[in-house]
């Protein structure tokens, strides 16, 4: 029977009753008891059968993976076809309400999520209308396109693109701005019409670049060769684990327990099986271990049929489980409850058996009481099946040895493997159903009473060791072709990877046995360890020749392959294990060994990030409502500015050089970049197509800042960098060459330019241009004539003797500003410069250049400023160092005229730290009133111009820029929060500085002044009396008792603060935010602090006296004088 084409039927089972159903019957159609935890992305009946059966041996997809939305809609129709109703279709009946009631409405959520997936637009947003667009649709637009074209030109208008897409996309008047800014972006150039090839090539380029994107950000890499580890074993290695905190744990077959850091430093080790082995003559060997954290002990199986517990801190032995019917190959073991659990174990006859512990920390401290062999507290397991705390089950699932088991409390079932096909991978419940019709037979009947020989007789047949077959619906068998050595489990992505001898690795539907979702071929040798990442979406594999693979689970494509040569790992595979925390994978051969992450991907990192690499440009274009930003990686993205999500990116822009400047045409279609490689390039930013390369006939020195201009109806392009020189670029859309040349230099720039690297340019329309070099040189030439106007050398307004600017040799200005309102007022500073040595600079560019102000904006000495804005009224200046820190100052009035005074500063509107690195680029939206900074700390971030935090580009959660409720304020990035240097200034902590100043100039003083008056007397000594000797010393000693006294009168004066609980309670309410609270704290205790010996403690205002001898005690009186008392002192 066909599954695609005709609907599933249910057939008649025998009645069963799940042992948790309390006088609740039914009769048919009963799915297995897995189903209880079967979560809603597996439907039954064809929706669910048709995706599992459907797919090809080799086919891409998994189960995670929904279907694209043309296969959802085939297999729609083909259910309409079939005249079967989605909604009509009722969910199996059932004895008990569990976790599949509803099941066909989670269907129906579920092909929304394929709809909605299948693009590749963000969860919670619209699609764009080039993203609305299939092949059927092309069809169909060639043909609107060739009827809309009514004047015949070949070429349609924004309005007849409007209707044409009105008409074949059925689009609403509402979308008029999405259609307006995809002609616009098509319509680079801004000619007001485009053509059919140009409309082909705009959609095929941003496919093209999405699709590179979408493969890019998927790249994974470990570092290699392999970091060889120097090991404590000197057996082979068992099994290799990670507790929670990222800390590993490996055993070796003699016992020897290590413990590893999550960066694999050797933490502690011990050998427990030393003090039993002393005793036998020959030694236990161990075959397996499991951590059991809950109650701080490690589980340990031994060949002699033994399971031990050892105190986890102490390595100490706790007591053991004796008298096992096979030696426990693979044991698990999971904490169901506060003080419930499981502890399971395979055996060689492939039997699985189960330890069901009710009140564990009783069950164990009852255990320890009992009598000890070979120094253990010892419990057989007979006495454990009939405790009445514990119970003992045990199923004969598999035909051979057990290869590997594990419980999933998620799911509430044992998944255990073999080597045959018949039971290669097995998952079942631990206890099992109950028979409804055999007791239902039993009550009908009415037998007699059972004696007790009966009641013996069936006691020795249900043996506790008697091992028994589930039922057929307590269990789902998955039949693979020389079985299954190793498996993983995700419950997250409703998938299960299985690996084996035949060296495939397939995926499976844990609902669908019959035919996995994927088969994944790569490996030459048989599987030897998987292990799945769900936050990374990856399947890491190594096979028994050492070959390590990385699998991508959704696109099931091989993205890595590291082979022994490359790793350079030696020795016979032993264990394997990836530490999803630290995410290292680790290898155990003769020897212990680790391959880390070479670039942490951007959702492994803690913090957000915007690029991997340090970003040196991002810039808003009003135009489209974007945020552009580059890296030093050449990759370009655009983001979202109203929600923050990822809209495009293009990679390579120039080729791997880094992308150090940036800017936008007049039309703010094109984006032109400049890069480390020399050359210049304009952009379609919105499908990253390069229309035109902008390059020097020789010289490859970086551009570091590039400016577009418009004058006289001519545009151009001009750069500035290493070359020291300015190159000048025509921009025009009549001149079809791909490379274009520089126009010939200026006369004035050869003779008279630049003497070092040029940092900054800019330009003040219509004929002004300045820049500025590494040497503090500042330039203003004229743009018509190419003349210099003025030269301005900066460093020579500095004295080096001034302590204020002492020591800063930083010359360079990183950005030159013109202030556009004041190119006419000549008797004002036009022209803001950011630096030298931390300091802005407000310079008049007329009569050679004069300095009007110079103030510093700066922090810390030594720290330079990089960037600089103004806003559109020329009010308010935005700077930014190479601390992070951002200040806001009020230009509205300052240096409007020659002050007297050049040191005064303006107003400082505001300051805070929005990096732990330097600023690179700065760009206001004052339309929203936000700042939008980049940095070398690799992310781009928002702001509001009071310092608020709104988000970085690149987290997960999207903000709304109308809506303030959905900022971060009052958080702050957790990175600058936990930075020493943002820690800011306090009252207290400058009370704290100045008193320990304080004591110690006081007590300098007092030593310096009696180090004096002596010295003063020894040189008196020939020519002075002794009476003048005696009044000197006097006076000396007035003077050092004065300054005892002022000593500690000052810090006993120190203010008090004393805290009750009122005032405790009245500050917790006053607690802005409790997201971020304690992080601060997590931080600093794990640092060493030094101890401030300086500062003042009560102690210190103790007054000390000194001390005096006792008089001896009169001897006992000898006096037998019976009337004496003792106790008289008269």
């Amino acid at each position: 029977m066909n599954n695609n084409t005709m609907p599933s039927i249910k057939r008649p089972g025998k009645p069963f009753r799940p042992s948790s159903a309390s006088a609740r019957l039914e009769s048919r159609a009963q799915p297995s008891s897995f189903e209880n935890g079967r979560p809603a992305t597996a439907a039954p009946g064809l929706y669910g059968q048709g995706r599992g059966a459907g797919r090809g041996a080799g086919g891409r997809g998994s189960a995670t993976n929904v279907a694209p939305a043309k296969n959802t809609k085939w297999m729609m129709n083909r259910m309409a076809d079939l005249d079967i109703d989605v909604k009509a279709e009722q969910p199996a009946r059932r004895m008990t309400l569990g976790a599949v009631d509803g099941l066909t409405d989670k269907d129906k959520e579920q092909a929304a999520r394929v709809r909605h997936y299948a693009t590749s637009a963000p969860p919670g947003t619209s699609l764009k209308i080039e993203e609305k667009i299939n092949l059927d649709d092309l069809h169909g637009l060639k043909k609107f396109f060739e009827e809309a074209d009514v004047d015949q030109s070949g070429t349609l208008s924004l309005d007849e693109f409007k209707t044409v897409l009105r008409g074949s996309l059925s689009l609403r008047t509402k979308n008029d701005e999405e259609i307006t800014n995809l002609f616009m972006k098509i319509d680079f150039n801004s000619e007001g019409t485009i053509d059919w090839d140009e409309f082909c090539t705009y959609m095929q380029l941003e496919y093209e670049e999405k699709e590179d994107a979408y493969l890019r950000k998927k790249e994974v890499d470990l570092h290699t060769p392999a970091i060889i580890l120097t090991s404590p074993h000197r057996d082979p290695v068992l099994r290799v684990t990670n507790m929670s905190d990222g800390t590993c744990v490996t055993t070796s077959q003699d016992g020897t327990i290590a413990f590893w850091s999550g960066n694999m430093e050797l933490k502690r080790w011990k050998a427990v099986m030393v003090d039993q082995n002393t005793t036998r003559q020959k030694p236990k060997w161990v075959t397996d271990f499991v951590m059991m954290t809950q109650f701080n002990k490690i589980i340990v199986g031994t060949g002699d049929r033994e399971i031990q517990f050892y105190e986890l801190s102490t390595f100490e032995p706790y007591c053991q489980v004796t008298g096992l019917e096979t030696t426990p190959l693979k044991l698990t073991y999971c904490a169901t409850g506060f003080d419930e659990c499981y502890l399971i174990y395979g055996d060689s006859e492939g039997c699985i058996n189960i330890i069901i512990i009710n009140g564990v920390g009783e069950t164990l401290r009852t255990w320890k009481k009992l009598p000890k062999t070979e120094g253990i507290a010892s419990v057989t397991l007979e006495k454990v099946a009939h405790s009445p705390l514990t119970q003992f089950v045990r199923w004969k699932v598999h035909d051979d040895w057990v290869g590997d088991i594990k419980y999933y409390d998620d799911i509430r079932s044992i998944i255990s493997c073999s080597n045959r096909e018949n039971t290669a991978l097995v998952i079942g419940c631990t206890v099992g159903s109950t028979h409804v019709g055999s007791k239902l037979k039993d009550s009908k009947e009415h037998l007699p009473r059972p004696t007790t020989a009966d009641r013996r007789a069936k006691l020795n047949q249900m043996h506790y060791s008697h091992a028994k077959k589930r039922l057929d619906n307590d269990e789902t068998v998955f039949k693979i072709h020389k079985g299954v050595k190793t498996f993983d489990f995700c419950k997250e992505k409703n998938l299960i990877a299985t690996g084996g001898m035949d060296r495939i690795l397939r995926l499976w539907n844990p609902y669908v046995p019959s035919k996995p979702t994927g088969m994944l071929r790569g490996h030459n040798a048989p599987i030897f360890s998987l292990f799945i990442a769900p936050t990374e979406n990856r399947i890491y594999s190594i096979s028994q020749d050492k070959t390590i693979k990385v699998w991508d689970t959704k696109d099931q494509v091989c993205m890595l392959t590291i082979r022994p040569k490359t790793h350079k790992i030696r020795g016979d595979l032993q264990a394997a294990h990836y530490n999803t925390i630290s995410k290292v994978f680790v290898v155990a051969t003769d020897q212990m060994a680790m391959l880390t992450h070479r670039v942490k991907s951007l959702e492994l990192r803690e913090i957000p990030t915007t690029h991997r690499t340090p970003i040196l440009c991002a810039r808003y274009n009003n135009e489209f409502k974007n945020v552009v930003t580059t890296s030093d990686a050449s990759v370009v993205k655009l983001w979202d500015f109203e929600t923050g999500h990822l809209v495009f990116e293009f990679s390579q822009a120039h080729n791997n050089n880094a992308v150090t400047a940036m800017s936008f045409d007049n039309t703010g279609r094109r984006l032109i970049t400049g890069g480390r490689d020399g050359r210049l390039k304009i952009w379609n930013y919105n499908n990253g197509h390069c229309l035109k390369v902008l390059e020097k006939a020789e010289g490859n020195d970086e551009v570091t800042d590039v400016v577009y201009i418009e004058m006289n109806k001519n545009r151009y392009v001009i750069s500035v960098g290493w070359d020291r020189s300015i190159n000048v670029y025509t921009d025009s859309s009549e001149d079809f060459r791909h490379v274009q040349r520089p126009m010939p230099r200026w006369t004035d720039d050869e003779k008279n330019g630049h003497q070092e690297d040029i940092l900054s340019v800019s330009a003040c329309p219509p004929s002004l241009l300045a820049t500025s070099s590494y040497d503090g040189e500042i330039i203003v030439w004229n743009l018509v004539s190419g003349y210099a106007y003025s030269h301005i050398q900066s460093t020579k307004y500095f004295d080096d003797a001034d302590e204020k600017y002492k020591g800063d040799g930083d010359e360079s200005i990183s950005k030159v500003l013109f202030i556009p309102s004041r190119r006419t007022n000549k008797e004002s500073a036009q022209l803001v410069a950011s630096g030298p040595r931390g300091c802005i600079h407000f310079w008049n560019v007329y009569n050679n250049g004069q300095l009007y102000g110079r103030f510093n904006c700066v922090k810390k000495k030594g720290t330079s400023v990089n960037c600089m804005l103004l806003s559109t009224d020329d009010l308010t200046l935005f700077t930014g160092d190479a601390l992070g820190f951002v200040s806001v100052w009020d230009i509205d009035h300052y240096c409007l005229d020659r002050p007297d005074n050049i040191e005064e500063a303006p107003e400082l509107m505001g300051s805070w730290r929005g990096h732990i690195q330097s600023i690179t680029s700065m760009s206001l939206v004052e339309e929203h009133s936000i700042l939008i900074t980049s940095s070398l700390d690799c992310t781009v971030r928002l702001w509001t111009t009071e310092g608020h935090y709104v988000g970085t580009f690149g987290q997960d959660e999207p903000w709304d820029v109308f809506n303030p409720n959905t900022f971060k304020h009052p958080m702050v990035p957790y990175d600058v929060l936990v930075d020493p240097q943002s820690m800011p200034n306090h009252p207290i902590f400058d009370q704290k500085s100045s008193s320990s100043m304080s004591e110690y100039i006081c007590d300098e003083s007092l030593d310096d002044g009696q180090t004096g008056g002596e010295t003063d007397m020894l040189d008196d000594g020939s020519g002075s009396s002794h009476g003048d000797e005696i009044e000197e010393k006097e006076e000396v000693e007035e003077r050092e008792d004065d300054k005892k006294s002022e000593s500690t009168s000052y810090i006993s004066t120190r203010e008090k603060f004393v805290y009750d609980d009122d005032m405790i309670a009245a500050e917790l309410k006053k607690k802005p935010f409790n997201r971020g609270s304690g992080k601060r704290l997590r931080h600093e205790k794990l640092r060493s602090m030094p101890k401030e010996r300086a500062v003042t403690s009560a102690y210190q205002t103790l007054k000390c006296f000194d001390l005096e001898d006792t008089p001896p005690l009169p001897p006992p009186s000898r006096s037998k004088d019976k009337t004496s008392d003792p106790f008289t002192f008269s």
